[in-house]
């Protein structure tokens, strides 16, 4: 039997299948999260209503997955996550394929927050069984890998589901993420690992402790440093999202010089992110470091944006380099967030990390909009830029106590017990 927190692998390696299989959920998480957004046009019009009502269902998607993750995590606590996982990834094709039926707006509703309850559920899931599976060391190179399955899903998922719509129409659309939905639920209860034992496998609840000394030494500092991070990592992305709610209008003068448009510099962009999330798996023990970085070459980059009309080549060589920083952040934040919390919080961090990123995009896009209406979209970059370069003081400021390797956390609470 392995301690909680240990791998189902051999040292030193990662269990690829399951990451890879996890990865293929949080693909079909953000593909079904952002398909609306794909189908805006066709899907308004089948259903008979303007397209700002279709453009809800992705903020309400948001308000969703942040009131009922940690309700949903409670409820299902000491199961195996690999069940839960599955059984939710069954409840978001069941979402999918009542979304491609629904006969009238308020179904559709009604489908989507059902998906959107099962997402909230599933990301919590997936970022604590990641965690379970691998060692602390390996945590930043597999959350990497899995989070490159969502980084796929908004550079080729909601692409893809355009092309579906455009062929056969915007049902067909969902109706084919509910087919692979629920075909990778299959393949997460055949091929990803059960955690290396009875807390690894089945998780800790909301509120359940740990003994002391008990589980990865990660969270021995308490809560405060884990609910610290999540504060400041929720106002980083503030920031970054407020600023790329509008990121067609900012980039709208180098885009007109770009063959294929506004659409080409997205592509772009998402590559970069990509790139950035394969870096992010870099940068092992010291996460806390790392993303403070990312914060700070986000912040360089979204300040950029300021002369991004100078010239083409200046506008997409911002637009890599905010791609890439901000790719990073995800992946940087995740990790440090789930390795503050150790395995006696792992489910609280988990289920942390879905709440603050989708009330980051909420509130940043709420906030962006408000400097839009006031002094449009060329008002963006510098506030967006200030907000996160502070996130990337307050993460320096931290990254001493917060950086600390698991080992040598576990040294320094061993010295200060003999002391005491």
């Amino acid at each position: 039997m392995t301690t909680p927190g240990s791998s189902s692998s051999p040292a030193g390696t990662l269990p690829w299948p399951s990451l890879l299989v996890l990865g293929a959920a949080t693909f079909t998480m953000v593909t079904a999260e952002m398909l609306p957004t794909a189908v805006l046009p066709q899907m308004s019009a089948g259903l008979g209503v303007d397209e700002s009502r279709t453009g809800l269902l992705v903020s309400v998607w948001a308000a969703v997955v942040v009131v009922a993750s940690f309700p949903l995590v409670r409820l299902v606590a000491g199961r195996d996550r690999r069940a839960v996982i599955a059984v939710a990834l069954g409840g978001l094709a069941a979402s999918s394929l009542a979304t491609a039926l629904a006969p009238t707006y308020g179904v559709a509703v009604g489908a989507r927050l059902g998906g959107a309850a099962a997402v909230g559920l599933l990301w919590a899931s997936a970022n604590a069984h990641v965690a379970d599976l691998v060692p602390d060391r390996l945590l930043a190179r597999a959350v990497a890998v899995v989070l490159g399955g969502a980084t796929l899903g908004m550079v080729l998922g909601t692409p893809l589901a355009s092309l579906v719509t455009r062929a056969v129409g915007w049902r067909a659309a969902f109706a084919g993420l509910a087919a692979v939905t629920l075909v990778v639920a299959v393949l997460v209860r055949t091929l990803v690992a059960r955690a290396g034992d009875p807390v690894g496998a089945g998780g800790r609840g909301l509120g359940d402790d740990v003994p002391a000394g008990a589980g990865a030494p990660a969270g021995s500092h308490g809560p405060g440093p884990m609910i610290a991070v999540t504060a400041v990592v929720g106002v980083l992305l503030v920031g970054h999202y407020g600023a790329y709610t509008y990121v067609t209008r900012l980039v709208e003068t180098p885009a007109a010089a770009v063959p294929g448009g506004v659409s080409t510099l997205l592509l772009v962009f998402g590559v970069a992110s990509a790139l950035g999330v394969a870096l992010a798996g870099r940068f092992g023990a010291r996460t806390a470091p790392a993303l403070a970085l990312a914060a700070a070459a986000t912040a360089l980059a979204l300040l950029g944006l300021v002369v991004v009309d100078v010239h083409p080549v200046v506008g997409v060589v911002v637009l890599v380099a905010w791609g890439a920083a901000s790719g990073a952040l995800p992946p940087l934040a995740q990790t440090l967030i789930l390795r503050l919390g150790g395995v006696e919080r792992r489910a609280t961090a988990a289920a942390l990390i879905p709440v603050v990123f989708n009330g980051g995009i909420a509130v940043g896009a709420a906030a962006a909009s408000l400097v839009v209406a006031e002094g449009g979209a060329s008002a963006l970059p510098v506030p967006a830029a200030v907000v996160v370069a502070a996130t990337a003081v307050a993460l320096v400021v931290g990254a001493r106590v917060w950086s600390r390797p698991a080992g040598e956390r576990e040294a320094v609470a061993r010295a200060a017990t003999a002391d005491a």
